[in-house]
């Protein structure tokens, strides 16, 4: 069996049987989704064996394989391949164990819902295995085979052993994981105990030679020749080789869109795709966004226009389109909201909801010196609005005033979607040495700039530099963030306090965003919601009265300071040479 999909060429073959037992306990199966979900989440192959101790570890194997191969494809598909397999074990798992401790088993594990498995999904350029038990996937290297897996069995004697691991057994779940680079001409093996144990290495690499056009009759032959050996167990074989890669483009995943004209830039009356636009909101460098009215339903919508200036970008473009695809994937009444689209579009833009409004910037503008309870209120909605982002895998990595709109009613919205990462995207998409720094950066964290890549620490850092400027009228760190080249550089970033009698800023406050601030992401607070907690609930380790360093409260008096104790060094010096 093959399946192709720009520039992916897979074959497949596999065949079970239930050998010298009268029961099947093994099950197995493969799963080859169509474009989009291919590109997005791959190929899966999975294999499940159940523990000939009981008599019901047949249903345990085939639920674990029959959800795996159905969950996945049902998780986000924002989310990694590793996310998303776990979540689909965890639930497995516990659902086995459930099952178990509901039965007569209850208290005898070796008699209730427990399998072992190993799965592979492959997608674009890498294969990630998890595996738990003994079941065991190989990679053939000529006419030998490496051993991808480790067996999770615990030997007592030559005679005895037993697994240490197992699907269903525990209520938490241990499973291991790992990628694998794969190229054309790769070929995996995933085989349990029942085929592994009784055929040589020798064999099943002839059998995979002989019957290399068809995959299904080496998996066969190599089940027969387990069976012929005396192989008491059941027997499974899955083979998949790779014959071709597809290349690493996450635009690929937007064909459909990738192909509709660029528009030109409308006129206001004018007809638009069946909206009426009324004037142009924003324009920039980046992007045109028009109010429009739809003819349809007279309501109101924002479009959202490519660059004229970046019309010939294809980073740029790639971007565009997936700004829509990741609102659609987002729900928070603290994110702008695409608008359904119900008729074929003429053009590649995106419509959204039309925020009534100002931008947080202007906002800034129009309220220089704000109380510190709005302050919150703003930066707790913008936080929900980032925890949105994160549960599925994003970072949003260009937070900034200019990017927040504040309603009427005070209600904040993240909007601007261009720079964000999608962690299940990027897994197929080509990874540069020399990525471009997407944000602001004076609300960009310095770990960008380092080349070391974001995480939701970083978003952290932007929404506190927000806070600052809100509370302060100045950034934390002035105009240091532009001229960091190199790690030494971000070690030398100097804080300012915020802490203002005037403004009525309490020091624990000034802790708060010191924390969140920090230029090494690690001691950073671990989540936004304990920065969130913390600008409203003193924490006692900021409450210390410390005396504030001369270099931090008035950096200009302390360096005169110091070149006058070094004149008088020198001067000194120098008199004490001319006595001699």
């Amino acid at each position: 069996m093959m399946t192709m999909t720009r520039g992916l060429l897979i074959s497949i073959g596999q065949h079970s049987d239930r050998g010298r037992k009268p029961v099947n306990q093994d099950f197995h199966g493969i799963l080859i989704p169509e474009e989009p979900l291919l590109s997005l989440k791959g190929i899966a192959a999975v294999l499940a064996d159940g523990i000939s101790s009981s008599t019901v570890s047949q249903i345990a194997s085939e639920s674990a394989v029959k959800s795996f191969l159905m969950d996945y494809y049902c998780t986000s598909e924002s989310w990694t391949v590793k996310t998303s397999a776990r979540r689909v074990l965890d639930a497995t798992n516990s659902w086995l164990h459930a099952q178990t401790r509901k039965s007569q088993y209850a208290y005898d594990r070796d008699k209730g819902y427990v399998c072992t498995l190993s799965a592979m999904v492959i997608k674009a350029t890498t294969a990630h295995i998890f595996h738990v038990g003994d079941c065991r996937i190989y990679r053939v290297a000529g006419k030998a085979l490496e051993q991808l897996t480790d067996d999770h069995r615990i030997i007592v004697s030559s005679e005895q052993t037993y697994l240490g691991r197992a699907l269903g057994i525990n209520p938490q779940l241990e499973i291991d994981y790992q990628t694998v680079e794969i190229e054309a001409g790769d070929t995996f093996i995933l085989a349990t105990d029942g085929a592994y144990e009784f055929v040589d290495q020798r064999f099943i690499t002839s059998a995979i030679a002989e019957h290399a056009a068809e995959l299904d009759g080496a998996a066969k032959a190599i089940v027969d020749e387990a069976y012929r050996r005396g192989s008491d167990d059941n027997i499974t074989v899955q083979i998949l080789r790779v014959d071709a890669v597809p290349q690493r483009d996450s635009a690929g995943i937007f064909n459909q869109t990738f192909e509709l004209p660029l528009p030109a830039l409308p006129e206001p009356r004018a007809m638009f795709d069946g909206y009426r636009i009324v004037r142009e909101i924003h324009g920039s460098s980046r992007s045109h966004i028009y109010l429009a009215v739809d003819a349809e339903t007279e309501g109101p919508v924002a479009l959202k226009l490519p660059s004229i200036d970046l019309r010939d970008n294809a980073a740029y473009l790639k971007r565009f389109l997936m700004e829509e695809w990741i609102a659609r994937r987002i729900d928070s009444p603290h994110v702008l909201k695409p608008m359904s689209q119900s008729r074929r579009r003429s053009y590649l833009y995106v419509a959204t909801e039309f925020i009534e409004g100002q931008t947080l910037r202007q906002w800034m503008l129009d309220n220089p010196r704000p109380d510190l309870e709005t302050v919150r209120g703003i930066v707790e909605q913008i936080a929900t609005g980032l925890r949105a982002f994160h549960r599925m895998e994003m970072l949003h990595q260009d937070l900034r005033p200019d990017n927040v709109l504040i309603d009427k009613t005070g209600t904040a919205k993240i909007i601007d979607f261009g720079s964000v990462r999608v962690a299940g995207v990027a897994e197929a998409a080509p990874k540069s040495a020399d990525e471009e720094i997407l944000g602001t950066v004076q609300y960009t964290a310095p770990e960008y700039f380092l080349g070391e890549g974001g995480s939701p620490r970083s978003d952290m850092f932007s929404l506190a530099a927000i806070c600052y400027h809100m509370l302060t009228g100045h950034l934390p760190y002035g105009a240091q963030l532009a001229k960091i080249r190199g790690r030494s550089d971000a070690w030398k970033l100097r804080y300012r306090p915020a802490i203002d009698a005037e403004r009525g800023i309490p020091g624990w406050i000034d802790g708060a965003l010191r924390k969140a601030l920090h230029p090494d992401p690690y001691k950073r607070h671990e989540d936004l919601s304990e920065f969130v907690f913390e600008l409203r609930n003193p924490n006692p380790a900021y409450l210390a009265t410390r005396t504030t360093p001369l270099l931090e409260r008035n950096p200009l008096l302390f360096w005169k300071l110091t070149t006058a104790i070094l004149a008088c060094a020198v001067i000194t010096l120098l008199a004490v040479l001319r006595l001699r």
